[in-house]
């Protein structure tokens, strides 16, 4: 199923309003597909849903984490630090207007500020969302420097001088956890290639 079908049903369930829900996903494939994104677009949304499908059966609220997907990145500027924080304010913003429940909205704002730090949370349905969407991290050797390649891209305006001591901070956050999944799922299938994957990459920088 293609996203724009996704999100098209899904909407669906709490909308009638098909202007709104053309305005919405509009909105969501305009950000996402924005020039400056190399790595954080359309196609990382995918990556995450096919992820959270093989778990489906795990995950409490389905509708909540798919509104995750599709809002923690939607708001991204590398010279900014908030924009998680910017994301989940759109979230909350776009679902209070077709009237998702406030409890819902609440959960999706968390969901989306847990993709900051990734660190373990309370909710199991969250840490499924945050596990997914570091999946790319246990990827083949292959894909993997494919993805930090086009980090590197978004990331242009930054000189070496300045990227590479940023980038070793963000890598050593993952190795020095002492499980950078928080699910068995996702601990079982990327914890092994993604601490080598991680390691090689900082060995390049």
């Amino acid at each position: 199923m293609q996203l724009k079908e996704i999100f098209t049903n899904l909407i669906s369930r709490f909308t009638s309003d098909k202007q709104i829900a053309t305005e919405l996903w509009t909105e969501i494939e305009k950000k996402y597909s924005g020039p400056k994104r190399h790595y954080h677009t359309l196609v990382h949304l995918e990556a995450l849903i096919n992820q959270l499908q093989e778990c489906k059966d795990k995950i409490a609220d389905w509708d909540t984490i798919l509104f995750s997907v599709f809002y923690h990145d939607i708001i991204y500027n590398v010279l900014k630090t908030d924009n998680e924080e910017r994301s989940a304010g759109l979230a909350v913003k776009r679902l209070t207007g077709i009237n998702f429940p406030a409890l819902k909205i609440q959960l999706c704002k968390e969901q989306v500020l847990a993709t900051k730090a990734h660190t373990l949370s309370d909710n199991p349905d969250t840490n499924l969302f945050t596990d997914a969407d570091l999946s790319i991290l246990g990827q083949s050797p292959t894909v993997y420097e494919q993805y930090y390649r086009q980090v590197r891209k978004e990331y242009s305006i930054y000189p070496d001088l300045i990227y590479k001591p940023g980038r070793k901070k963000v890598l050593d956050h993952f190795l020095n956890m002492p499980r950078i999944f928080k699910t068995q799922v996702f601990l079982n299938k990327y914890e092994k290639q993604a601490r080598e994957n991680l390691l090689a990459e900082r060995a390049s920088l």
